[in-house]
């Protein structure tokens, strides 16, 4: 999905982005409707795009879509939780194996860039901006594997978890807690350690899983 600030993004997908971004920003609450007639107002888009904006949503597990009831921020379970970070510490622990280390100073560069905008944006308590940066960052770390299927897999089970990382993001220690660990993870590709890459990029899920497993009574996950 084209960034919502991209300078060839469609309507439609600026649509999606920042509904996607609401979702994460805790301003749209699971199991709340999403009407057509919402976004038609909102976005001023042809009734055919929003109801491709919606489809578009329901693919991207966003949204789920009832009979009789319409459209719906998805909720997710515990057990779902569960299941969803257990498969994406595979997911990123394997890209973390695959990475080739170290890699080159551009793509070091380009990932600190990146990172100095996450630290403003942290800084400046802007959570828009934070998300932003932050999914910026996932994306050029895991572009470095090389491998597009591997990346996509991994940016799929990303956004299943978006409705229920506010918890984190609305926290300033678990914003600080995740710029730390940025620059750590920076640090480990520039040394090409990897053992310690992998054990963060592991570590760096739990905070929103445990969060969300705090607030739901379901306990630590192990």
């Amino acid at each position: 999905m084209a960034p919502r600030d991209a300078p060839h993004a469609s309507p439609a997908e600026l649509a999606i982005a920042e509904i996607e971004e609401d979702i994460v920003l805790a301003r749209l609450l699971p199991k709340q409707r999403i009407t057509e007639d919402e976004l038609l107002e909102r976005f001023a888009l042809k009734r055919h795009v929003v109801r491709e904006v919606l489809a578009t949503l329901e693919r991207m597990g966003l949204v789920e879509r009832r009979r009789n009831v319409g459209s719906l921020v998805r909720s997710v379970t515990a057990r779902e939780v569960k299941e969803l970070y257990a498969m994406r510490e595979l997911l990123e622990a394997e890209a973390a194996r695959r990475m080739p280390l170290p890699p080159g100073a551009a793509a070091l560069e380009r990932l600190a860039r990146i990172q100095r905008a996450h630290d403003k944006a942290v800084e400046k308590k802007d959570l828009r901006e934070v998300f932003r940066a932050n999914l910026a960052f996932h994306r050029e770390l895991f572009s470095l594997i090389g491998d597009e299927v591997l990346e996509r897999a991994i940016a799929e089970y990303a956004r299943q978890t978006h409705a229920i990382r506010f918890g984190t993001l609305a926290s300033p220690g678990c914003r600080e807690r995740a710029r730390q660990e940025h620059w750590e993870i920076l640090r480990a590709l520039e040394a090409g350690d990897r053992a310690r890459l992998v054990a963060l990029c592991r570590a760096h899920l739990r905070p929103s899983r445990d969060a969300f497993m705090e607030q739901h009574g379901a306990g630590e996950s192990p």
